[in-house]
């Protein structure tokens, strides 16, 4: 049987001469910081102070001995970043160039020294760039030029970090007579039952040996010889329980074991865990355009997605309870999509397990993202290599319903200047419409590949048009207010988002000592977009009168313009199902601390956003918005069965006197949306009015004007506390009330985000981690809108 011993004891970092303690798997910047030869680059602004260690070459060691009395022992990595060599006893074993793949080497009976070294990713960067010639890129660094996470570069939310290191785990395999090299297990769903097809490949000492293989599933067993180096074996559950995402159904997972056998002997064992679904994405023209929705076992989806960036720009800090961390926080806000972005990695197996267990699921990008990316060698050979690779070992996971050739490059191609400056020149279109379409039918024919996001499905169409497959929103954010969400109805919003500052324990932690300020240094360090404060500045002075020298107030109103703007695309995009068939917030996390997009913070913290989230992706939704008829109520209805029921619509002026009110019956069906509209008389007019609409504990409000237009009240409630509760009862209209937990203790969470408050009307928080209640330090922590800021 083989046997696997893992390498992960005695590696040492050669640094200036001296061997520092190294941690398998891991990188060079987590090994300097913790001999405490650099500081930490997350804190002030020490990323400026650590750019030398992607700049050097660097050399991992340790004591090796394959003598095991196996016919073979391999040498495994599976992940080294990025360009390595590999000897042993300074003899040559192979050479590495991809950050994305594992690799193998035969070391039978060989012993001694066994050294990593790595070049520096930007000197073969850079060398691959003047042999191929310049390629446009969003960004000046050359990340094109290497089978590497691109955003270890930087990007406009994270640091430039340029890593090095055996990033995911070593090992030695003993094996003798064979050995099972790759397993392509076929899931479908067949006439009711789950069919498995498990296509093997084999790796031989004894071309001679007869091969067998054995696998079971769900109590079915089945049996079939190996013909020379392959074998197929089909096994069919007429029971199988179907695997559906969440909110849909539940999630039975089924273990399969295969097992490869000469004679009565167990050669080697293949394990995994798989669910029977199916999965479709209906790209079919309509009167409206071109469609884009995902179809799961037979039912039409609206996707509640957000994207996913690497969790730490050190991905081998990320381990198994991380990501059930964050996936589980995701979930719990009700994304039922998760799309990995195409600039950062394939994730681990820790990842896809969640995502199987929670129902969530997956859009994976190929690692492509934002540049033209050279056709030649070496890196055409590598590109395929790869992703032949993770697509099988990606295959087993139900939640994976969906390959993605790549991010915006074949929108940059078209809009970014880019065609006219690349001459003819290669730049990835054969890598999105030839190559990797072709590897995803070749290779897993069960799941759809689209070429990119955005994309048309043409180049007869602009690749961003919103009237035709994915579309990404980024007029809103750049350049114009999130009011113009609401002008379109794309047919799938891959991408839209808001900035917003982390949580201030996060800032505190990140900036220790520093006097915050918007545009205080490490503020400005911790900012990586564009003109990111210019446009959360723009963003806040079309709704808020600006608050001039108060970090506090800025801090609450860009966070509070966040969740206002994402609340405002999505409300508007989900009630236009199924025209409209999914939304993907840009980005659900971070990586380092950063003013960004994302809803939780690099330390785990919620932002309001992330609370929002919460309402805007339940099951159902009520929202007020503009039609060609006038102002309706939309109940939006992702649960299966009927939503019926009565609305209560006021209209009401800011100092509490209700000015007319009226009760409206209405019927959603379950997955679809209800229009009711609302009376004439109702419609709020002026900056004093709004209307306020509720119906079975959900609630949507509509004002008439900005906030720095609105003549509020001064806010005035009453707040108590008690053991992990803290209770508000408002006596004036209450805007946006937010408790800032973090502000009572760095370990505090609340359980929810913004709320607004009619005069009379309380709301008790719950308070995770803040041990000693105190009315007063609450009252501080609360924050809401005031005289329009």
């Amino acid at each position: 049987m083989l046997e696997a011993t893992p390498l992960t004891e005695g590696w040492v970092l050669l640094h200036e001469g001296a061997a520092l303690p190294a941690v398998v798997p891991g990188c060079v910047h987590t090994d300097l910081l913790a001999a405490g030869v650099i500081p930490d680059p997350f804190i002030g602004r020490n990323e400026t102070e650590v750019a030398w260690v992607g700049r050097r070459e660097w050399s991992y060691r340790t004591r090796l001995s394959a003598d095991s009395g196996a016919e073979q022992t391999d040498l495994v990595f599976e992940g080294l970043d990025t360009v390595a060599e590999i000897l042993l006893d300074g003899r040559p074993l192979g050479a590495t160039r991809n950050m994305h793949r594992s690799y193998r080497f035969d070391v039978t009976g060989l012993s001694g020294l066994l050294s990593v070294r790595f070049a520096s990713a930007y000197t073969e960067a850079e060398a691959v760039r003047d042999r191929l010639g310049e390629r446009p890129a969003a960004y000046a660094e050359p990340y094109p030029y290497l089978r590497k996470m691109a955003c270890s570069f930087g990007w406009d939310w994270g640091p430039t970090l340029v890593t090095a290191g055996i990033w995911r785990p070593a090992r030695l395999e003993h094996w003798s007579t064979a050995r099972i090299a790759r397993v392509r297990p076929l899931v479908t769903v067949e006439d009711g039952a789950g069919v498995v097809e498990l296509r093997i490949d084999v790796e031989r000492t004894r071309i001679e040996a007869p091969l067998a293989v054995e696998a079971t599933v769900g109590g079915v067993r089945a049996r079939a010889g190996i013909d020379g180096s392959t074998g197929t074996v089909r096994l069919e559950l007429p029971d199988a329980r179907l695997w559906w995402p969440r909110g849909y159904g539940e999630q039975p997972l089924y273990d399969v074991e295969l097992t490869l056998l000469h004679g009565d002997e167990a050669l080697d064992r293949w394990r995994r865990r798989i669910g029977f679904r199916s999965v479709v994405l209906d790209t079919s023209a309509d009167a409206r355009g071109t469609g884009f929705t995902l179809v799961v076992n037979g039912e039409r989806l609206f996707a509640r997605g957000v994207n996913w960036i690497p969790d730490d720009v050190f991905p081998s800090r990320v381990d198994r309870d991380r990501y059930r961390t964050r996936l589980r926080q995701a979930a719990d806000a009700g994304v039922d999509l998760v799309r990995v972005w195409g600039g950062g990695i394939y994730e681990s197996e820790d990842f896809y397990d969640a995502c199987d267990e929670f129902g969530l699921l997956v859009w994976q990008d190929f690692p492509f993202a934002c540049a033209a990316y050279p056709e030649e060698q070496p890196l055409r050979a590598e590109v395929e290599a790869e992703a032949r690779e993770n697509v099988v070992r990606l295959m087993p996971h139900p939640s994976l319903v969906l390959w993605n050739g790549n991010n915006e490059n074949l929108w940059g191609f078209r809009d970014w200047g880019w065609e006219p400056r690349l001459a003819g020149e290669s730049w990835g279109e054969g890598y999105y419409l030839g190559l990797l379409p072709r590897v995803v039918a070749e290779s897993d024919p069960t799941r759809p590949y689209t070429a990119g996001s955005p994309w048309s499905g043409s180049w007869e169409r602009h690749p961003n048009d919103p009237d035709h497959g994915t579309h990404h929103s980024w007029e809103v954010w750049n350049r114009v207010d999130y009011a113009d969400y609401l002008l379109e109805v794309p047919r799938f919003v891959a991408e839209f988002g808001w900035q917003a500052p982390p949580a201030h324990a996060t800032l505190r932690r990140a900036l220790p000592g520093e006097e915050l300020d918007a545009d205080s240094p490490g503020m400005l360090h911790h900012q990586k977009a564009d003109d990111g404060n210019g446009k959360l500045a723009r963003g806040l002075a079309r709704h808020f009168a600006l608050p001039e020298g108060d970090f506090d107030r800025w801090h609450y109103l860009t966070q509070v313009n966040q969740a206002r703007a994402v609340a405002a695309g999505i409300e508007h995009w989900r009630a236009h199902w199924p025209a409209c068939a999914g939304t993907v917030l840009w980005q659900l996390n971070d990586c380092w601390p950063v003013t960004s997009w994302a809803a939780i913070d690099s330390d785990g913290r919620e932002k309001p956003l992330y609370h929002e989230l919460r309402r805007l992706y339940a099951d159902r939704l009520l929202t007020l918005g503009l039609r060609p008829r006038g102002l309706v109520l939309a109940l939006v209805n992702q649960a299966a069965g009927m939503w019926s029921g009565v609305a209560r619509l006021r209209r009401m002026s800011v100092d509490g006197t209700l000015l007319g009110e009226r009760e409206v019956a209405f019927r959603a069906a379950g997955r679809g949306v209800a229009e009711v509209s609302v009376p004439t008389e109702l419609t709020p007019e002026g900056a004093k009015e709004f209307l306020v609409a509720d119906a079975d504990g959900l609630r949507a409000l509509r004002f008439a004007a900005p906030d720095r237009e609105i003549p509020y009240p001064r806010p005035e409630f009453d707040v108590t506390v008690a053991p992990g509760l803290v209770t508000v009862v408002a006596r004036t209209l209450v805007r946006d009330l937010l408790l800032q937990a973090d502000r009572l203790d760095p370990a505090a969470r609340a359980d929810r985000g913004l709320v607004t408050l009619l005069p009379g009307e309380g709301v008790t928080i719950g308070v995770r981690g803040w041990e000693d209640p105190d009315p007063d330090a609450a009252r501080a922590a609360l924050y809401c809108v005031e005289n329009g800021r």
